[in-house]
């Protein structure tokens, strides 16, 4: 089980230089709500954070680590369908519909996470106006990402999906083109819908193409123009 740790403090939130974003449209008196009624749960690399089909009760917070977000599907097969790094929330959509996660999330290295009670989130969006219109701004942001993520899948030859797979861990997660992920090769095959045999192949060929150069979990994108182009061109 996770360790917890209570702060009391009711201001902390509005001190706090690790929030999202999303919490700079609340005014002092709303942190300070957010402040006296959170948690600050420790993940270990590799621990489950929350389940799919589970009760959906709070919003999380990740101020330290990196988390993967995944649907469980048929066949013990997963679908890796996010990874949400430092300052970012987690707020699935059961919140609104049967307060149910539909996805599971488990800690890719260890982490640091603030819990507020759900329905404390709802008051403030009924009650604030610019925080409701920066949470939906976030949810559009990320109902694109999937659209863009279910074209790969679904239209993509493999090398496509995996050269996808590598530029959003280089651009979007990592921000660099050497990167040392804690994600297996399984994890990217995850990412990728396919199997783990498929998404080695395909590595081994990028890297013998010196698209890439793989060293263990480090990824280094070499020639970014022609993993665009296998991205394009599927």
């Amino acid at each position: 089980m996770p360790s917890e740790i209570f702060r009391k403090d009711k201001t902390c939130c509005n001190f706090c230089l690790e929030r999202s974003d999303i919490f700079a449209c609340l005014k002092q008196d709303e942190l300070s709500v957010i402040g006296e009624n959170r948690s600050e749960i420790h993940f270990k690399a590799g621990e489950l954070i929350f389940k799919q089909g589970t009760p959906a009760a709070h919003l999380l917070c990740l101020t330290k680590g990196m988390v993967k977000l995944y649907i469980e599907g048929f066949d013990n097969k997963n679908l890796i369908i996010g990874i949400v790094k430092p300052v970012e929330y987690i707020l699935g959509p059961g919140i609104y519909v049967d307060s149910k996660h539909h996805y599971s999330a488990v800690a890719m290295e260890d982490s640091i996470a603030c819990l507020v009670d759900a329905n404390i989130f709802k008051t403030l969006i009924h009650s604030n106006p610019a925080f409701a219109d920066e949470f939906i701004r976030k949810v559009s942001l990320l109902s694109i990402s999937n659209f863009q993520q279910f074209i790969s899948l679904t239209q993509k030859q493999m090398p496509g999906r995996i050269a996808d797979v590598l530029l959003y861990l280089s651009g979007t997660i990592y921000e660099s083109s050497t990167f040392t992920t804690a994600l297996s090769r399984q994890d990217l095959a995850d990412m990728s819908g396919m199997s783990k045999e498929s998404a080695i192949r395909i590595l081994k060929e990028l890297k013998d193409e010196q698209i890439i150069a793989v060293e263990g979990n480090t990824f280094e994108i070499l020639k970014r123009d022609s993993l665009e182009m296998i991205s394009q061109t599927g």
